[in-house]
């Protein structure tokens, strides 16, 4: 039997931590647990994360209906519930404004890849939503392309929000991210980023799987894509109004593009261009002045 208390008491902590980090500014943010099958742990709203006590914690069932707890429950509740309801195995979700991270919601940047071990192995490619005003059931559907494919997602001009078996693990995720694009801003402002090669990140995957983490660059579908691009969920930048603007693509990816690319006219090309170029101006000069 699970004491609820204790996990009051672990979300209190979680919510220190996001205080302590500048993740939760004032009342930002909220926190979740999942205690059963139609009950759920969760923060109060206009409550700073940094000064919880237990008491303040309320329950709410799966519908966002509160069902016990002396002060309102979060507004945002409609989108950690459908999170439970698409990731059974989720016991926890975090949802929180990382400045960092933040940045690349609102720039609408996609996470390079291929560059920290770590983030390969921990983070993997990382979605960003479409933006839609948040505390509905639209906000709550968002998610929805992404929830089954990774732990950690960066919604559009908001923040971020992360899962798993337990609050401290749902809060790890998102404190990983906000780390790595802190390191991404700090590197691109020394220069450019240089990233490690696909079959160096093909090892790392390999280690990810020996760990018994999941990726979906790990199963069949994705087998022959380009792991270093961010290609599990390009299909949804254009929804979203993601770009890649501040960071170049990897290398492979950088010489498939200009492969692609028309390629400038040189020499003799030139030449020619500027003389079409000329004579249609005086053309179209001569026809105005008749």
């Amino acid at each position: 039997m699970q004491n609820v208390h204790r996990i009051k008491q672990d979300i209190c902590e979680i919510g220190r931590r996001l205080y302590a980090k500048g993740f939760a500014a004032a009342n930002d943010g909220n926190i979740t647990v999942r205690v059963g099958d139609n009950e759920v742990l969760c923060t109060p709203t206009l409550h700073s994360k940094g000064f919880l006590k237990p008491d303040d914690i309320s329950t709410v069932d799966m519908t966002g209906k509160q069902i016990a707890g002396r002060k309102p429950r979060s507004s945002e509740a409609l989108l950690h519930l459908e999170i439970y309801k698409q990731r059974p195995d989720v016991k926890s979700v975090v949802h929180c404004h990382p400045p960092h991270a933040t940045a690349f919601a609102v720039a609408r940047e996609p996470i390079p890849q291929c560059v920290l071990p770590e983030v390969e192995v921990f983070l993997g490619d990382v979605p960003i939503t479409k933006y839609e005003t948040p505390g509905g059931q639209a906000f709550a559907d968002t998610i929805l392309p992404f929830v089954d494919k990774t732990n950690v997602i960066i919604l559009a001009n908001h923040g971020t929000v992360s899962y798993g078996e337990t609050v401290e693990r749902a809060y790890w995720w998102t404190e990983i991210l906000d780390a790595y694009c802190r390191i991404l801003m700090l590197a691109k402002s020394l220069g450019r980023v240089h990233y490690f090669s696909e079959p160096k990140t093909r090892e790392l995957l390999e280690f990810k799987q020996r760990l018994g983490l999941s990726d979906p660059r790990l199963s069949e579908e994705y087998k022959d894509c380009d792991i270093c691009a961010n290609d599990i969920f390009r299909d949804s930048w254009q929804a979203s109004g993601v770009e890649r603007k501040a960071f170049e693509p990897p290398p492979a990816m950088a010489k498939s593009q200009t492969a692609a690319a028309p390629q400038p006219a040189t020499g003799g090309d030139q030449e020619a261009l500027i003389r079409l170029i000329t004579d249609r101006v005086v053309a179209a000069l001569s026809r105005a002045t008749t």
